[in-house]
């Protein structure tokens, strides 16, 4: 049986939210060379063109996931984390398929994401991989490097 998990567009201003992307910073910043980390910080999330979404278990965070317009058909998945408490319970995969959906509901065509290299990155890459997530070049502002990772969903040819 599934946690039981609500998922709501969050303003970012609750203790628990914050707590979840402090940790989330540090574990980027922890797992990645100087220089590699794009994870958006709490002022990066609150940009006019990014939505944030939260996951609940009753009063509890569960995670949070945020997608950034871009302009055009594009959107990007930005700030992905399960708290750890939920791993390996589905919060990753309801916030992805929350995404999926909201891109969809938007009318855009590709979904893309970056993301670094190495086993802090794996579960994160096979969940995406399981969604058909496929390979891509650096789009946007992105360089590609040797660590970091490019990956596309497209909803429309």
């Amino acid at each position: 049986m599934g946690t039981m998990i609500t998922i709501c567009e969050d303003d970012l201003s609750g203790d628990a939210v914050r707590d979840l992307l402090r940790l989330h910073m540090a574990a980027m910043e922890g797992n990645s060379p100087a220089g590699s980390v794009f994870a958006l910080d709490l002022s990066g999330l609150q940009a006019r063109e990014i939505t944030v979404w939260t996951a609940w278990e009753g009063d509890r965070i569960a995670g949070i996931g945020a997608l950034k317009e871009h302009s055009g058909e594009l959107g990007e998945i930005k700030s992905m984390r399960t708290h750890p408490d939920f791993l390996r319970r589905g919060v990753a995969a309801a916030l992805l398929d929350h995404i999926i959906d909201q891109v969809r509901a938007r009318g855009l065509a590709r979904l893309a994401l970056e993301t670094g290299s190495g086993d802090a990155f794996e579960p994160a890459l096979a969940l995406y991989r399981r969604r058909g997530f496929t390979p891509c070049e650096a789009f946007g502002d992105y360089t590609a490097s040797a660590f970091n990772q490019f990956f596309e969903y497209r909803l429309s040819d």
